[in-house]
């Protein structure tokens, strides 16, 4: 496969699950924004989204401080953020354009439709848009592409590209949504294990749609040390990063294996799930959550520029 077209292969899924990601980050901040503030937290919930995103810089230039409706705008339909949901989809659309013949017509179709939807969202008044509405329209479309690709597309090199794209883009993502809770942490001791923050990692459980296989796997008693295993190190949560890793890990062994010669991206993904299956929660706590996030979140952007210059730059592939 030439490199460009598996590098548009790659970032349509990337493109696709970070528009999902912001969705649930917005989920995250209208469900915690209904709580009274303690006048303690370490930031507001909508700050903390645009510090788990990354965001904030480009967020400050254009709007200043970090109001409610101005964040929801510039997640949404800002296109001046790159990471905004519009801009994610019509990226995405433009991608799967590039490479139409690559695509079967249902992925074509289901990608080539939320961006027409988007676009009628655009022309509706703010007013009638509520944000719960928004972030359903993103989840739904999003879930909806991944049933087309896995569906309808030949287990090829390209299928795995877009795999691939897929698995790296939710571990960051993931990561950055723990995150979120870290940022609104309430500083003092007395305030873990009480109901707040028993709520705000409810929140996150739901904004994942995680909260009922949560349960199934751990019962009923919430707590930040079972939270953590379930996204983090839990190989049965789909959307934990041990599961986002050996997602990545075996997608790259396929290729590694088709294109018959192994890979430094394959090395350091293996090496990241190795050390993943031995983490224990006590481990990451030891390091600090937000700390071990941090380095998680660098790690998956060093292997990002493995895959970059092992396939998709055109020197290698």
């Amino acid at each position: 496969m030439l490199s460009r077209t598996a590098d548009n292969l790659y970032w349509i899924t990337r493109y696709m699950e970070r528009a999902e990601t912001m969705a649930r980050l917005l989920d995250v901040g209208g469900r915690m924004a209904l709580l009274p503030s303690t006048g303690e937290g370490f930031h507001s919930e909508w700050e903390s989204l645009l510090q788990a995103s990354g965001t904030a810089e480009g967020f400050a230039r254009k709007y200043g401080d970090p109001v409610q409706r101005n964040i929801e705008s510039y997640f949404f339909f800002d296109l001046d953020n790159p990471s905004s949901i519009a801009s994610c989809i019509t990226r995405a659309r433009e991608n799967a354009r590039i490479v139409r013949g690559a695509l079967t017509t249902q992925v074509w179709d289901t990608l080539n439709g939320a961006f027409q939807e988007i676009r009628a969202l655009e022309r509706r008044p703010r007013s009638e848009l509520d944000l719960s509405s928004l972030t359903d329209w993103t989840m739904r479309h999003s879930a909806l592409l991944r049933g087309a690709i896995d569906g309808t597309q030949l287990r090829k090199d390209g299928w795995d590209f877009l795999k691939l794209g897929y698995y790296l883009e939710r571990a960051d993502n993931t990561a950055r949504l723990i995150d979120v809770k870290y940022y609104v942490l309430l500083p003092g001791v007395e305030f873990v294990g009480s109901g707040l923050d028993n709520y705000q990692w409810t929140t996150l459980l739901r904004a994942m749609s995680a909260q009922r296989a949560f349960h199934w796997a751990y019962g009923g008693e919430i707590s930040a040390r079972k939270i953590a295993h379930f996204l983090i190190l839990n190989i049965q949560s789909p959307r934990s990063l041990r599961s986002s890793v050996e997602g990545m890990t075996e997608h790259l062994d396929r290729l590694a294996r088709g294109y018959q010669r192994s890979s430094a991206a394959q090395s350091k993904s293996r090496a990241l799930l190795a050390e993943l299956a031995e983490l224990e929660v006590k481990d990451i706590f030891d390091e600090g959550l937000h700390e071990f996030l941090t380095r998680f979140i660098g790690e998956v952007a060093a292997l990002a520029t493995l895959i970059h210059d092992t396939y998709l730059s055109g020197d290698q592939a």
